[in-house]
């Protein structure tokens, strides 16, 4: 593995560190350029187990023990699929800056793993650092699959509509990973599962449980209007799901009542019980358009006059209610 010891974070190889936006990270011209972040060495280590392709790494030296072994996996797998088809190797990104050049050199070289060592000083300039725990990894973004193919087989499913809180997106996939929930469908206007923020709250999580958008990403979907739901859920109904909006309702039903409505089915059809929770953004909840698309709505009953629990709360909650559904009760 090549180390470079760098002295200053003005260096412009670190620039997919330290100086690119979210926004050219992702790269949505050119989306088989696009890359994320993973902070720390757990994160690092679960995006990587979870397929993910690692452009570098930037941490302190006193990391670089205990990052060994995982690093000469990376190099063990980069080698072997060195002689993979080359990817376009003229990009816009490399072209607009001295910034695009250094990231598009490290995309298209598959035979280095760069390793970037960096003072401790240099380092805490990076907003966040402390938590990092010392280590970030560059990888490629990876294409999305379709709503079809991370549902093939999946029994309980999460739908986040326009949760626009990256904490909220990360603690729903960290909850839904410890549940065994089988896939995460995001709304055209959710934020972003891979913005780094996300990626650590849980933890990597969302490097084990399959994800994809839902809804049209080209068709306007403002937040609160729930644009997508009407072809999403229909989707959804078509692959056998029921739909239960997570939802303040006059009509709405406990989770017990609704697991036993599912048995009950489960009974009658010989079919197995197929459940897609849906999960609103926090304070205005989910779109009433999202609300009439689904075939129930389901409400967690709370004592002490609370009447709503924070939605990754909530999802934690539901996710364990339907448990039966999920790879705990399989």
């Amino acid at each position: 593995m090549p180390l470079i010891y760098v002295d200053t974070l003005d260096d412009a190889r670190l620039d997919v560190f330290a100086r690119l936006t979210e926004a050219q990270l992702r790269c949505k011209l050119e989306p088989e350029r696009a890359v994320f972040i993973a902070e720390s060495e757990k994160v690092i280590e679960r995006a990587f187990a979870g397929g993910m392709e690692p452009i570098s790494l930037l941490m302190e030296e006193k990391w670089l023990p205990a990052m060994a072994p995982l690093i000469a996996q990376m190099e063990e797998r980069r080698r072997a699929t060195a002689y993979a088809p080359a990817r376009p190797a003229t990009s816009a990104l490399a072209s607009q800056s001295t910034a695009g050049t250094s990231l598009a050199h490290l995309l298209d070289d598959p035979d280095s793993l760069p390793v970037f060592i960096a003072p401790r000083d240099e380092l805490a300039r990076l907003t966040g650092f402390e938590l990092t725990r010392g280590a970030l990894g560059a990888f490629r973004r990876p294409a999305l699959p379709s709503v079809a193919d991370v549902l093939e087989g999946a029994r309980l499913v999460a739908v986040l509509e326009d949760i626009t809180n990256h904490t909220n997106v990360g603690a729903i996939f960290r909850s839904a990973a410890a549940m065994g929930v089988d896939a995460v469908l995001a709304s055209p206007a959710c934020y972003d599962p891979l913005y780094r923020r996300a990626v650590r709250v849980s933890m990597g999580t969302v490097f084990q449980v399959p994800w994809t958008r839902i809804g049209e990403l080209d068709v306007p979907n403002r937040p609160g209007e729930g644009t997508w739901s009407a072809e999403g859920i229909d989707q959804l109904h078509e692959l056998g799901f029921t739909c239960a909006a997570m939802a303040l309702s006059d009509d709405s039903i406990t989770p017990d009542e609704l697991a036993g409505l599912l048995t009950e089915r489960e009974a009658a059809t010989g079919a197995p019980a197929k459940l897609a929770l849906l999960f609103g953004t926090e304070g205005e909840g989910l779109a009433p358009a999202t609300i009439d698309h689904c075939d129930h709505t389901v409400r967690i009953p709370m004592a002490h006059g609370v009447d709503s629990l924070n939605v990754a709360a909530s999802s934690a909650v539901a996710f364990y209610a339907f448990r039966h559904l999920s790879q705990l009760g399989r």
